[in-house]
């Protein structure tokens, strides 16, 4: 495998996703990541009022979507139709939940964007990431963003480095993703479609597309 095979068209539908537009011009998922502030604030302002309501500054939600009472939303951010943030899921802003979408029970999310059908529904971090087309992380499967001597983060491929020039960043989740209970991607992991990752699991760099990920000594075909 090579870097190529993680680029966003080989990750990602981007008919699946209200953000379409941010991912233009770029090749890369990470480099939407500063962006995503910015582009909240701007497609927000374009959204149909018949649809979605402005709540508090740069709060953007679908009248369809259910939201508990004990969540939290800070903006900028954007919840698209029909998704569901329940009890004490935590927005901590420059997120764009997809349509469809779970964001459950005492989750938090920070500078993301989550695609339509995405699920992160039972104690989840997610922070500076990516989710793609139905991805789904099991019960308390976290992003790590942030390396422990805090330098930037590099995208391990087999042999290739690739610098991403950002102090923070966690995964790049392809379309259909499936992310095993209590699993920890550390920054700048990288999983192709149709992949599934053990429990348990501690994950580092590119996984390919329509694998199974035992442990890194392990990553099958699927068949």
């Amino acid at each position: 495998m090579a870097m190529q095979d993680y680029t966003i068209a080989n990750l990602f539908d981007l008919n699946e996703t209200i953000a379409a537009d941010l991912f233009k011009g770029v090749q890369y998922p990470w480099e939407v990541l500063p962006k995503i502030s910015e582009f909240i604030v701007q497609l927000g302002q374009t959204l149909p009022a018949d649809r979605f309501e402005k709540r508090g500054e740069n709060i953007w939600i679908a009248k369809s979507a259910h939201i508990f009472d004990s969540a939290y939303i800070a903006g900028p951010c954007i919840i698209d139709e029909d998704a569901e943030l329940r009890q004490c899921a935590f927005i901590r802003g420059n997120a764009i939940v997809g349509r469809g979408c779970v964001v459950g029970n005492s989750c938090e999310l920070k500078n993301v964007v989550l695609f339509n059908k995405c699920e992160v529904p039972h104690y989840n971090y997610v922070g500076d990431s990516v989710l793609g087309f139905h991805a789904h992380m099991g019960a308390g499967s976290i992003t790590s963003n942030i390396k422990s001597d805090r330098t930037n983060v590099v995208i391990h491929e087999g042999s290739e480095n690739m610098p991403t020039g950002l102090r923070k960043m966690g995964a790049m989740l392809g379309d259909w993703t499936e992310i095993g209970c209590n699993s920890v991607l550390n920054p700048g992991t990288i999983i192709g479609r149709h992949t599934n990752v053990y429990p348990l699991s501690m994950v580092r760099g590119c996984v390919p597309a329509e694998h199974i990920f035992k442990d890194k000594d392990h990553i099958v075909a699927k068949h």
